[in-house]
């Protein structure tokens, strides 16, 4: 029986591994999701930038004419010049004034023809670089959510492979861990009525959410990962995050690890990949993982140290 025990708990436990490997490759992804949505927003706007310069580059085009921007191009003589060893030199010298004037304002326009194509030519070279990286970051992201979805397929196989009673005996006991939790959650969410601010206002918004369940990707109103409770809790304070915890722990005020205040933001890994809102004397409330819920827990997060605490 001991030994069956055991042997369920070791199940448990390596069951539970997978399914935080799995959030923390989910977490991945949404940093992925959120440097490719960015990028996106940035090619755009080069793109938009290239068409106006193509635009300029051949309004200026047709000013020249066909034949000033070929000479340009090939790096022949200007027209003065090349009336000037003519086999005429009295038609040069009548035409000089008016030809000298015309040059000066094509050798203008060649000049301003000359910065547009240089400038068309560097955003078409970075369209075409980040058009390399965003090729980069659609895989990065397909390979982090396929690896999160990879992990949860090897905890499925581990709990089938046990027999079913032993399966629902685990169900059992971990949805009765979750209520337990879930209590003591609720219990320990009264000691956030004194915080006031912005802070306040998130970390009540969090603690709101207490029993939902933990959901690769979302951001509520009933389901949750991560960084998807805390985004949406400091937005109901005015505060705009992006959905990734890794992309939050670059903003804010950093604050040493010995001066955080309950509404803070703790991020954990390295690299970071989960976060949670302080609440004091050590705990935290979070979406933990794949199979739990939102709740009020330590700070400790095993093999994942502290990394951060940011002020907002």
């Amino acid at each position: 029986m001991a030994t069956a025990a055991q042997t369920l708990a070791q199940v448990q436990a390596q069951v539970n591994r997978l399914e935080e490997e799995a959030t923390t490759a989910a977490e991945g992804a949404q940093e992925a999701k959120v440097k490719l949505a960015s990028l996106t927003r940035s090619l755009a706007g080069i793109q938009a930038q290239a068409a106006v310069q193509g635009k300029t580059v051949d309004e200026i085009s047709k000013t020249l004419g066909a034949i000033a921007v070929n000479q340009y191009k090939s790096g022949s003589l200007s027209q003065s010049l090349e009336l000037l060893f003519s086999s005429d030199p009295a038609l040069y010298l009548s035409s000089a004034g008016s030809l000298e004037a015309i040059t000066r304002r094509k050798s203008t326009q060649l000049r301003k023809f000359q910065s547009a194509e240089q400038a068309l030519n560097a955003t078409s070279l970075t369209v075409s670089d980040r058009l390399a990286q965003v090729k980069v970051l659609q895989k990065n992201l397909a390979e982090r959510s396929a690896l999160a979805q990879r992990k949860l397929a090897q905890a499925e196989l581990l709990l089938s492979k046990l027999k079913k009673e032993d399966r629902e005996r685990l169900a059992k006991l971990a949805e009765d861990q979750e209520n337990a939790d879930q209590a003591s959650s609720l219990a320990a969410a009264k000691s956030a009525a004194g915080v006031s601010g912005r802070s306040g206002i998130a970390l009540k918004y969090a603690l709101a959410q207490i029993g939902d369940r933990y959901v690769f990707g979302a951001a509520g109103l009933t389901t949750w990962d991560c960084s998807g409770l805390t985004m949406r809790a400091f937005q109901a304070a005015g505060v705009s995050l992006p959905h990734s915890s890794a992309a939050q722990s670059r903003m804010g005020k950093s604050i040493p690890f010995g001066q955080k205040k309950p509404g803070d933001l703790l991020f954990f890994g390295r690299p970071v990949s989960h976060v949670g809102i302080y609440l004091g004397g050590g705990r935290m409330v979070h979406a933990p993982r794949s199979g739990s819920r939102v709740k009020v827990a330590d700070t400790s997060m095993g093999r994942k140290p502290l990394v951060a605490v940011r002020r907002f």
